[in-house]
């Protein structure tokens, strides 16, 4: 298992150079630098301009200012954000969790719903609850993520009023300090009544807005994992023993078949943060991927570069996880052999 491990992280070192690269190469292509932006904005004189853009090293050979982007890096240092002022790791870790519990409650939505109907659509294969299912999936699977949100808004919230539109929370009725940064415990600690499930109100239509695709792949992988495995002889040998279907089912053919879809699973975590920065913005949600907006809007290269790295080293890190979790659930896998 350790010998894996270290195979696993040793293979990640490529993949985060080139990514370091390819980050910076594509921010620069985009017109226009934060000097330009902050000119448009405030009328900077032409002598001004250049002495902030060599403050900002923005006036180095591309060669040079990538060196000491990587410098900087390896260093733990992943730069100031040209608006705010503040270290962009600083930033991040204040909005992540934000942006942790939408992605939370998404997968826990698109897990809880996916993995049952597939399960239950690979039992009644060919049947017209097999089809539906997976049409109403491949319908979720292909609906934009900017489109269904706009659609949930107008049905749920501004027709029905059930749900808020926007925030994580309805500051005019509750205020708490932000102890942990995630508003579910926050709300909780804070003892305000009521307070909670205005938080899980506020969760309802991001998170499925969010985790409508995901749901549609880890149901058409469970479908498909379910199918293969019920074909295996120690199923039939479970049949043939008289076990309940829920037994065979459930218990024989879902641990064996829950392999592919964790793997599907783990590979969703980078659909929900790329999905987080529409999600965001069109709920205002106050997390990661609204910040990440504005930053390429504002031509922000340390805030940009530092959160791009950022959040593809928790998708790698979790990929790793996944890996790791193949012996708990099957022990024929065994890693280091």
């Amino acid at each position: 298992m350790i010998k894996f491990l270290f195979k696993r992280l040793l293979l990640t070192v490529p993949t985060f150079v080139a990514l370091m690269f390819i980050t910076f190469l594509m921010i620069r292509l985009v017109p226009g630098d934060p000097i330009e932006v902050r000119r448009g904005e405030r009328g900077i004189s032409p002598e001004r301009l250049e002495m902030l853009r060599h403050e900002m090293g923005l006036d180095q050979p591309i060669w040079k200012q990538f060196g000491d982007y990587v410098w900087g890096i390896f260093h733990g240092d992943f730069g100031i954000s040209v608006i705010s002022k503040t270290p962009v790791l600083h930033e991040f870790l204040t909005l992540f969790p934000a942006t942790i519990e939408l992605s939370f409650f998404a997968m826990l939505i698109a897990a809880g719903l996916g993995i049952p109907a597939g399960v239950f659509a690979a039992s009644k294969r060919g049947s017209v609850y097999d089809q539906s299912l997976m049409g109403i999936a491949l319908t979720g699977y292909s609906m934009p993520i900017f489109w269904w949100g706009l659609i949930l808004v107008l049905f749920m919230s501004n027709t029905l009023h059930l749900t808020p539109v926007s925030g994580r929370t309805d500051l005019i009725k509750y205020f708490y300090p932000a102890v942990t940064g995630f508003a579910t415990i926050d709300s909780l600690i804070s003892g305000q009544k009521g307070a909670f499930a205005d938080v899980l109100r506020h969760l309802i239509l991001p998170s499925i807005v969010l985790g409508t695709i995901p749901m549609a792949v880890i149901a058409r992988m469970t479908r498909s994992a379910m199918l293969e495995v019920l074909e295996e002889d120690y199923v039939r040998t479970a049949r043939a023993k008289g076990l309940s279907t829920y037994r065979v089912i459930g218990i024989h053919a879902l641990r064996n078949a829950l392999i592919p879809v964790i793997t599907s699973i783990g590979l969703q975590v980078g659909t929900l943060l790329a999905g987080a920065v529409l999600t965001e913005n069109i709920f205002s949600w106050p997390g990661v991927g609204h910040w990440l907006t504005e930053s390429i809007a504002r031509r922000d290269y340390p805030a940009l570069q530092g959160g791009i790295l950022l959040i593809a080293t928790i998708v790698i890190i979790v990929n790793v996880l996944v890996d790791l979790t193949y012996a708990t659930i099957n022990p024929r896998i065994r890693y280091g052999k």
